[in-house]
């Protein structure tokens, strides 16, 4: 007997990351990780910057999101977030460079330094570099 799937996608304001049907998905919500399967109660959530786990055909993989929401109903989910990246979309060096002057800037004695902005750089760094480990 066939496995049953929903249809998962993830949408970024700039692309659609992935739209493809999946078995399971384990999302980073605010107040903790969430997993969907087929015929999940509707559900809308707030995310946080983490990582996206999905499997597909016996296989996991991995994707980055920085903060965001996802909607679930009829066996759809719909992840809305702020960017999205598969571990093989990422650039090591510049993520690490990007963490680098993230922690720079939150280090600098500088008065117009905007600290949450910073600290958001920090994490979307931080984040990246976990789903290439």
């Amino acid at each position: 007997m066939a496995e049953k799937t929903q249809r998962l996608d993830i949408v970024t304001p700039e692309r659609k990351v992935l739209s493809e049907d999946i078995g399971f998905v384990v999302v980073p919500g605010v107040a903790g990780e969430l997993g969907f399967l087929p015929e999940h109660t509707p559900l809308v959530s707030a995310l946080k910057t983490g990582i996206v786990r999905v499997q597909q055909d016996g296989k996991e993989f991995k994707i980055a999101i920085s903060s965001g929401f996802v909607e679930v109903k009829n066996s759809r989910v719909v992840i809305l977030a702020d960017a999205a990246e598969r571990a093989d979309q990422i650039d090591k060096s510049r993520a690490e460079a990007a963490k680098a002057r993230a922690e720079q800037r939150l280090s600098s004695s500088s008065s117009d330094i905007d600290v949450a902005r910073a600290e958001a750089a920090l994490k979307r760094a931080i984040n990246r570099l976990r789903l290439l480990h």
